[in-house]
């Protein structure tokens, strides 16, 4: 998929096509993760779609529920979605950023070889 360290640099206008795929893919990881949390808070703790929401959108971000869980099954599904949701957080990002480390490391590599 990238480029080994035998090739040039990928054109700049590539590598933008390149890097708004990886960023499409980790959005469309993050919509789904969501509309699984907002699944989850409507059948386990029987909130509206709007507070499932807010709640799945708190926990992929990172800063943890807003409505306490009531239910065992309410409990159970938090736990391990906040789990789910910190794993998915930082695959979202390595496959978002990945094309950019690529290309910063394989810029350091070629200047390196000149030498």
């Amino acid at each position: 998929m990238y480029e080994s360290r035998q090739h040039t640099l990928l054109p700049f206008d590539r590598f933008l096509r390149r890097w708004l795929r990886h960023m499409l893919a980790a959005i469309a990881l993050l919509l789904v993760s969501l509309g699984i949390g907002m699944a989850g808070y409507a059948y386990y703790e029987h909130l509206p779609w709007v507070d499932g929401f807010l709640n799945s959108a708190m926990l992929l971000g990172g800063m943890g529920p807003v409505d306490a869980p009531k239910t065992e099954g309410g409990k159970l599904f938090a736990g391990f979605y906040a789990l789910y949701a910190g794993l998915v957080f930082i695959v979202a990002t390595g496959v978002a950023f990945a094309p950019v480390v690529h290309r910063v490391l394989h810029r350091f590599h070629l200047e390196s070889g000149k030498t």
